[in-house]
């Protein structure tokens, strides 16, 4: 049983303006505070149960405690996206994974608040537990969620842009490849944490490490029932985000409603083996890939299926099933292509976006398919990538529309910088090269709640010290974003960074954006704040040329001053120029916003992948592999980015060699791993990895050097030109890894991490290869139909499948925004499945075989 919370205090006017009983009242701008308070959960040790009792009256008797909140508590759900409301700040009546919250305690300190946590009685009642996609599929009862698809699949899709069966008939040969991508966690240094607070007039405020502040406003609204109006979150600078920090989480909430309740404020900083918990990390994926392509290796058609181990809530799952293949055809010319994706639930922690969302696996995939190809054709790897780049300013078959395509010149430059030619094949046993491309978005072109409002605003206010402020609700986690929105203002302006004051993350006191993922800030609040600055320009320049009695198209605006661009003596300072401005029309501010350009997908499923922009890179890989042990060792990265144009080429730097850091990570150790705990215990899934002693990282032993080239072909839609750099460096490094073990010692390791136990057993295999060999039966939704744009397409689902095209299909040729080509058609019997299978049929569907 839960007895009534002890709260000790005086009547309060509620944060939703009723009355309620809390303790000694916090203004956030008092000089003195009051004490604060800490709070910590208790956590379910088992993957999967109802939870039949919570009794926590010895615990609210425990020293220096001053409230227990269970899921009696917190009646509403949340979650980050409108389709997936299925998590609960508490556990009311059921735990889904090892470490879900069922109470918390709030104490004086952090110790007391443990020790009295550890005085909680829980009576579970154990279900079966679901640990991997497998059993998800073949288990329709229990299901962890009520809601998804069928079962305990979360989500299913199926889409096809063109006749594939018929492209892949044509094609010359067909490869037929299995690949299995392990989950793995951000890892960002520093732990989530959360203070809660009232501040003067009672409204609630939460300081949290958070990429979103704007959802996880939308969030507590929705979960604690306030008016959005009476919450105000505040990001604080993150150590490190990766994608972690992007959903709401349970901490936040449960910290905002003890806040309320007790009217101290209130902290929880999560344990680093709570953070594993949170998780929202890399999704484990297996992938089958069905490529048919001609003589000469153009890609006629693609197949590819995705099964994702969703964990036990939704989080961004639905996106993130799209994601596994809405991007294959933005690198890479497809005429024709097919993707069909699952979702399952399992009772583990619920995985999410991390560097890259949903895009590294399949690009793993991909890359290492088109390795297999060259070397099966007799091709230059980086040739056969040459011959079918996807052109620029063109739309692709799934309807994504691209801007400019920098990856020719990133080819170029990491082939004749690595010294390519002269040594892929040619290098001495156990050296190896290997090489891979990538592209990724630029912020994605959809909110998560779909509307038609901006997704980035930026403030100015102009003062008459010369002063200018910046609010914006971008948040800096590290990238670099509040560099790059007082660099785009300073520049317009013409005067110092330094000069430039940043307010952001603040819903109560900035514009919205959306948040910082998707590496979208640079570009859509870049642009806000490049509107905003030019609309104070125009102000300005009016106010000077009427002073001067110079046209205002003559100023120039640098160096802080406002001058004749015939007579640069002529002129005034920028604060004069501010004080002028300010007299003829009163106080300045201006205002920005950016809403994407409207997408050409208009089916089911197009609201994932469409962008203002992509962004593309190209890796070569030099490995030494010891064939006695396996070891491998990464000695040189050659990488090139298109960043479009870089604004600060230091911090795109940092971006592009920190992206190739957390590659390595996941290419050569890095796993999310699971393991069931003895039967005598309690059955539970736990992470095999659950601490930073074991979960391994590379360290600066490990780090080789990197040799980076900035590709700079200016993006329209990208503000001054620049495109994202956050996230798309890392996509290309796994496959590249593989690709040169494969040069090396002539296996082929077909999944992540590559470990030197891998290595091994595919040099002992027949196949001389480790990875899947099969992928399951899935039952598919009815597939969503899309002829592509070169069919007569107009970005529509059609009713049935498209039909029989007469049409030549091969590969494209950079340039022609409608590429067609001849393809030959040839007997069944001469095609063959992958570099060394012989002829072979299609795959019977069957259990996967999981390394």
């Amino acid at each position: 049983m839960t007895p009534p919370l002890r709260v000790v205090g005086k009547p309060r006017r509620r944060v939703d303006g009723r009355a309620k009983v809390t303790g000694q009242t916090l203004f956030a701008d008092d000089l003195s505070f009051p004490r604060m308070l800490y709070c910590r959960f208790l956590r379910s040790p088992h993957p999967h149960a109802k939870i039949l009792s919570v009794d926590t009256r010895r615990a609210a008797g425990a020293p220096g405690v001053h409230a227990v909140l269970t899921g009696a508590d917190f009646p509403i759900r949340y979650g980050i996206l409108p389709v997936s409301q299925d998590e609960e700040p508490l556990c009311r009546d059921r735990v889904r994974m090892t470490g879900d919250p069922v109470a918390a305690v709030i104490a004086t300190t952090e110790s007391e608040a443990s020790s009295a946590a550890e005085l909680i009685e829980v009576e579970y009642e154990l279900l079966q537990t679901i640990a991997d996609p497998l059993e998800a599929l073949a288990t329709a009862e229990p299901r962890i969620h009520d809601y998804g698809d069928h079962g305990n699949v979360h989500k299913a899709v199926a889409l096809e842009f063109g006749d594939v069966e018929q492209a892949l008939a044509a094609s010359d040969r067909i490869f037929d490849d299995f690949f299995f991508y392990e989950g793995n966690t951000h890892l960002a240094l520093e732990q989530h944490a959360s203070v809660a607070l009232l501040d003067r007039d009672g409204k609630l405020c939460l300081h949290s490490s958070t990429q979103t502040p704007h959802y996880v406003h939308r969030a507590l609204a929705r979960a604690l029932d306030l008016p959005p109006h009476r919450i105000r979150v505040i990001a604080t600078p993150n150590g490190g985000g990766f994608g972690g920090k992007t959903d709401p989480f349970n901490h936040e909430i449960v910290v905002a409603k003890a806040a309320m309740l007790t009217g101290r404020p209130v902290k929880m900083t999560l344990t680093r083996e709570e953070v594993f918990y949170c998780h929202r990390g890399r999704h484990p994926v297996l992938m089958h890939f069905r490529t048919g392509v001609n003589n000469d290796g153009s890609i006629m058609a693609m197949d590819l299926e995705t099964l994702l181990d969703g964990g036990a809530y939704g989080s961004y799952g639905v996106a993130s099933t799209f994601y596994t293949g809405a991007l294959q055809t933005v690198t890479y010319h497809l005429p024709r292509y097919r993707f069909r994706g699952c979702r399952t639930f399992t009772n583990k922690p619920p995985c999410g976006p991390k560097r890259g969302h949903g895009t590294p696996q399949p690009r793993f995939g991909q890359e290492v398919q088109l390795d297999k190809i060259a070397v099966a054709i007799g091709k230059d790897p980086a040739d056969l990538r040459l011959q079918q780049l996807a052109p620029a300013h063109s739309l692709t078959a799934n309807w994504m529309q691209l801007g400019t395509v920098g990856l020719r010149e990133c080819i170029e430059k990491v082939v004749d910088g690595s010294g390519w030619r002269s040594k892929w094949q040619k290098l001495p046993h156990g050296r190896g090269i290997g090489l891979a491309c990538s592209s990724y978005l630029c912020g994605a072109g959809l909110p998560i709640y779909w509307n038609a409002l901006p997704h980035s605003a930026v403030q100015l206010k102009l003062d008459r010290s010369g002063l200018v402020t910046l609010f914006c609700g971008a948040t800096e986690v590290g990238q670099g974003s509040d560099d790059v929105l007082a660099g785009v203002v300073a520049e317009v302006l013409g005067v110092d960074p330094d000069d430039i004051k940043l307010v952001t993350g603040d819903t109560d006191l900035t514009p919205v954006d959306l948040g910082s993922y998707s590496s979208r800030v640079t570009l859509m609040a870049g642009n806000a704040a490049i509107q905003a600055a030019e609309r104070a320009r125009s102000i300005l320049a009016a106010a000077v040329g009427a002073k001067l009695g110079i046209p205002e198209e003559s100023l120039v605006f640098a160096e802080s001053r406002v001058f004749d661009a015939a007579d640069p003596g002529q002129g005034v300072s920028f604060q004069d120029a501010v004080i002028l401005a300010e007299t003829a029309n009163g106080a300045l501010a201006t205002i920005g916003s950016y809403t994407p350009p409207p997408s050409a997908a208009k089916y089911k499923g197009g609201g994932v992948g469409p962008s203002p922009s992509y962004s593309y890179s190209a890796a070569v890989v030099e490995v030494e592999v010891d064939p006695s042990t396996g070891w491998l060792r990464v000695d040189r990265v050659w990488i090139a980015h298109d960043i479009g144009r870089a604004l600060n080429p230091v911090l795109v730097r940092g971006q592009i060699e920190g992206g190739v850091y957390m590659a390595l990570g996941e290419a050569l150790m890095e796993e999310s791993a699971m393991r069931r705990l003895p039967p005598r215990l309690s059955h539970a899934l736990v992470h095999k990895m659950p601490s930073m002693l074991e979960y391994k990282s590379p360290t600066t032993l490990e780090m080789p050097d990197i040799v980076t080239y900035l590709v700079e072909d200016p993006e329209p839609n990208g503000p001054f030109g620049a495109k994202e750099v956050g996230q798309g460096p890392l996509l290309p490094i796994m496959p590249a890894v593989a690709n040169a073990v494969f040069d090396a010692v002539g296996v082929r390791v077909d999944e992540v991490p590559i470990t030197p136990e891998k290595i091994l057993r595919a040099m002992k295999n027949s196949d001389r290869r480790v990875g899947p060999t099969k992928f399951p039966a899935i039952h598919w939704p009815e597939t969503v139909h899309v002829p592509p744009p070169w069919e007569g397409g107009d970005g529509k689902a059609t009713k049935d499948k498209a039909p029989k095209s007469n049409i030549p299909l091969a590969g494209a040729q950079t340039g022609v925004s409608v590429p067609q080509q001849a393809g030959v058609s040839v007997p069944q019997e001469s095609r063959t499945c992958g570099t060394d299978t012989p002829v072979c049929a299609p795959s019977t569907p069957a259990e996967v075989v999981r390394k």
